[in-house]
């Protein structure tokens, strides 16, 4: 029979699964939703012999995975080429999880049109990602499709704002903050993007494109507040990090590093334009009281 697969968000897993369908979730852990109709699979996507193995009779292949974020310039490329070439094997459809970063620096808000001319080096490999999968479904090797989230809130969300940002509000604490806690972002609630993956895998309109999923557009001050409030925390305090601690928080941790080369998206404002999902698939976003109660 066949089936989705879905290679490491276990979001999309659920909603595939609560949905009726019978899902293969492929992870290297083996972890994931317990769900009568979701069959977990321990498996490193980056071995591709093993991967088309797994992935023999699937209809849709999500590919969701992640590496570790200072990693990215090398680590991602050789796992999407292998998830790419293994998919192309089973002669499934393909949806890739993108984000943000290939765009072209701009100050007015981002639509899925505008340029993939990145200046950072995340940037170019995402933009490089997706050029891949364009090229192999320009060329008739099999369907594809990306949707494209921001900075994640809600279940399983690794951000920032979830790693920065959240705990120290709940706690009632100083929060010290990457950018300007004033400047409007688009964020992504993380069962607002498992939807859009899910409506554009099943709808003839949506290959040979990227999408945006919808997007709530806050501050990091407003979210904070908003969150203090479900717990009720007391007002949050945010101040920003500066050059100096960034620069002393890197040689312990190589993830600050990277939080400053991505700067450009938290210092001012970062604006997404969904409309593109909306119209064509009546996508809505949740709401940030919704995203943030959890």
């Amino acid at each position: 029979m066949a089936e989705p697969v879905v290679i490491g968000a276990g979001a999309t897993a659920r909603r595939l699964a609560d949905n009726g369908d019978r899902v293969r979730l492929i992870t290297r852990s083996g972890s994931g939703p317990d769900h009568p109709r979701i069959e977990r699979i321990a498996l490193d996507a980056g071995r591709t012999d093993l991967l088309a193995e797994a992935l023999a009779g699937a209809t849709t292949v999500f590919n969701a995975a992640m590496t570790a974020y200072h990693t990215w310039p090398e680590s991602m490329p050789p796992l999407f080429a292998s998830i790419l070439a293994a998919t192309e094997r089973a002669g499934a459809d393909y949806v890739m999880l993108g984000n943000h970063y290939g765009y072209r620096r701009t100050t007015g808000p981002v639509t899925e049109r505008t340029p993939m001319t990145p200046h950072t080096r995340k940037g170019r490999v995402r933009a490089e990602l997706w050029r891949q999968a364009e090229h192999a479904h320009d060329e008739g090797r099999l369907r594809v499709t990306e949707v494209r989230a921001g900075q994640y809130l809600g279940p399983g969300a690794v951000s920032a704002f979830t790693l920065l940002v959240a705990p120290r509000v709940r706690d009632g604490e100083l929060a010290l903050i990457h950018g300007n806690p004033d400047a409007a972002h688009s964020f992504s609630y993380t069962e607002d993007v498992a939807a859009a993956l899910v409506a554009v895998s099943g709808d003839e309109r949506s290959w040979g494109r990227a999408w945006h999923a919808p997007v709530i557009t806050t501050t990091v001050r407003q979210a904070a507040t908003g969150l203090a409030e479900l717990h009720g925390a007391p007002e949050p305090r945010l101040e920003p990090l500066t050059e100096r601690d960034m620069a002393l928080l890197s040689f312990a941790d190589p993830l600050w590093r990277e939080f400053a080369e991505m700067g450009h998206m938290s210092e001012r404002p970062f604006l997404v334009d969904d409309g593109d999902i909306r119209d064509t698939f009546g996508l809505r976003p949740s709401t940030l009281r919704e995203a943030l109660a959890v």
